[in-house]
């Protein structure tokens, strides 16, 4: 007769120890909706504290003092189509290293692995240089294209290791019947990455829309993104907590319900593609 699973003190203390710890990643989302409810006295005499009263004047302010329609109008534009971007450009790049194993194959991919450990920060300089003399700062597609030079290395990365587990012996076939090398990609290939798409996609889309210091280096007033609408909540002098935190939390909606959505394929797109199969 099997012995029964027994609930160990260890394993309570595991669960104990994690509960805790998810409370500790979840308090600042505690601080910044109850926040967002309370006048600017109240936070500054107590931010732990619920509001004496649950209103939404700080989101009728904030609504109306970053026009948040428009900014958030001009994230959605910037991490959507950086985002699009991202998948069609990785993914190819990715399908051609992995299927075209030539030695400048090879070395490309160690260039883009190389450029992930470089930090932001030491390419802030040239960076303001290039956009300034081919004159993308200040435009949309400006923005977009440094996303793409900034994001494509992980994202190749992530795709490489997933199509090595696509079996090339279906590409042949379609070959065989006629398919051309456009086609086995776009009609063969591509539907199976679904799981490492939604992964790059969810990655991309959380950095993209809460960056800030990309955008606030290249774009300007036209294409003001949310990040740098709220920071007009904060002057030299006087910081506006109450409507600050009204309008991340607005920011915050729709990128957290996107997240819940698609979650879930974050650990079986890797895990697909860390083993070869």
């Amino acid at each position: 007769m099997p012995e029964r699973n027994r609930y160990s003190a260890g394993l309570l203390a595991v669960e104990a120890a994690g509960i805790l710890l998810a409370l500790l990643f979840l308090s600042p989302f505690y601080f910044l909706i109850v926040n967002s409810f309370k006048s600017l006295g109240d936070i500054l005499r107590n931010a732990a504290a619920l509001p004496a009263e649950w209103g939404l004047d700080n989101f009728r302010k904030a609504w109306t003092a970053i026009d948040f329609p428009t900014v958030f109008l001009h994230s959605l534009a910037v991490t959507g189509l950086s985002v699009i971007g991202l998948v069609i450009v990785s993914s190819m790049t990715a399908y051609r290293i992995v299927r075209r194993p030539t030695r400048f194959n090879r070395l490309l991919f160690t260039a883009f692995v190389a450029a992930m450990i470089i930090p932001f920060q030491s390419v802030m300089l040239p960076l303001m240089r290039i956009t300034s003399v081919f004159e993308l700062r200040g435009e949309l597609y400006g923005i977009v294209i440094c996303y793409l030079g900034f994001g494509i290395s992980l994202s190749m990365f992530l795709f490489h290791g997933f199509i090595k587990t696509v079996p090339q012996e279906i590409e042949e076939a379609a070959v065989v019947d006629g398919c051309s090398p456009y086609g086995v990609y776009w009609r063969i290939v591509f539907p199976l990455l679904k799981p490492i798409v939604v992964t790059v996609v969810i990655l991309n889309v959380l950095w993209i829309w809460n960056d800030y210091l990309l955008p606030v280096l290249v774009v300007n007033a036209k294409f003001t993104t949310i990040p740098l609408a709220i920071q007009k909540f904060f002057g030299q002098y006087l910081r506006k907590w109450d409507m600050a935190m009204a309008a991340l939390t607005l920011s915050t909606i729709p990128i957290v319900a996107f997240f819940l959505l698609l979650q879930k394929h974050i650990v079986e797109g890797i895990t697909a593609g860390s083993v070869k199969g």
